[in-house]
């Protein structure tokens, strides 16, 4: 677990450690020391060193692993390389949509060498999942719109931050689906009020993880936008510690033929953190098999075509996100 000694990292570490307690770790940190803790903290894990820059990530000789997954982004393609190498399954959750090209075609170069999982989406899947469920009781959808909210003292470690920098940074837009339509909007068009779990109006820019595309391919839905709003949560403008936040509104023809409008709120007290780290945590549960699930057979993926979304959203709930859902019938019965 490449990172996993950061803040996300470790909120996996102890997650994967809940789940299954006898899954052997090996963590890898910026801190050796830190990593070293961590793994004394969980138990049947070590702490290990790797160097980035190196195509043998530093790691001794004969060196085998069940999954590697790195939380941070590995601009030389060297930890994707080495588990090709070794045919062991992988797990990336810091590319971004505009980037994506990058992993898509070191896996074209090498597509029967090992499972390769990209969950650049928001918190790791954790706004992916719950539109996916409520996306099941439609036979039709005209919009899914994802509101998110990180709280602006909650941006994580170097890595997190280090990654924000870069995708706001870098990104010549971000994607939306309008009309059927892909477009990239910037500028304006990027930006807009989303309407909090409180209520609040705040200002949000579209911003554009995986979820755009994964939620286009499954659904086949007209509209798909995420808008991201970075400032206080609701908790903290009440007085406690910071939250995240996310809404999630389906609008459409249900499968019963009647117009509607389904809204999921979400809220981990805790943060992003969490969320992100169970995302990486079901991710490797999956990939490794620990559930007793068939091998994943080399190939590319994304969250949703491994792990069922009801299953996911359980876990979110064990692991601590509040959910409240509220259903809008918006007009008559189409046949």
């Amino acid at each position: 677990m490449i990172g996993g000694a950061g803040v996300v990292g470790a909120h996996a570490v102890r997650i994967l450690r809940q789940l299954h307690p006898t899954l052997p770790l090996a963590i890898a940190g910026r801190s050796l020391a830190r990593a070293q803790a961590l793994a004394d903290e969980v138990g049947h894990a070590a702490a290990v060193a790797v160097d980035l820059t190196r195509q043998d990530l530093g790691l001794p000789a004969g060196s085998r692993y069940s999954a590697i997954v790195i939380f941070l982004k590995d601009d030389r393609l060297n930890a994707m390389r080495y588990a090709q190498r070794q045919g062991t399954p992988f797990i990336c959750l810091s590319s971004s949509t505009f980037e994506i090209g990058l992993e898509v075609a070191q896996f074209i170069h090498g597509p029967g060498k090992a499972p390769i999982y990209l969950a650049g989406h928001w918190l790791a899947g954790a706004s992916l999942m719950p539109a996916l469920l409520l996306a099941r009781e439609y036979r039709e959808i005209d919009e899914i719109h994802l509101g998110v909210l990180v709280d602006e003292m909650d941006l994580g470690g170097p890595a997190a931050h280090a990654d924000y920098e870069r995708i706001v940074g870098s990104s010549p837009a971000a994607l939306v689906l309008k009309e059927g339509r892909f477009a990239w909007v910037k500028g304006d068009d990027a930006k807009t009020e989303v309407r909090g779990i409180d209520g609040v109006v705040r200002q949000a820019d579209a911003y554009a993880p995986f979820d755009i595309i994964s939620l286009a391919a499954a659904t086949n839905a007209r509209n798909i936008r995420l808008d991201l709003v970075v400032g206080e949560s609701a908790s903290r403008r009440r007085g406690e510690a910071f939250s995240t936040e996310m809404q999630i509104t389906v609008d459409g023809i249900l499968a019963t033929g009647s117009r509607a409008r389904s809204v999921h709120q979400i809220v981990h007290p805790a943060g992003q953190a969490p969320l992100t780290g169970l995302g990486a945590a079901l991710a490797v549960e999956r990939l490794v098999g620990a559930r007793g699930d068939d091998p994943v057979a080399p190939g590319l993926y994304m969250p949703e075509l491994l792990i069922d979304p009801a299953y996911y959203v359980s876990r979110m709930s064990e692991f601590g996100a509040r959910m409240a859902r509220q259903d809008e019938p918006v007009g008559a019965h189409i046949q």
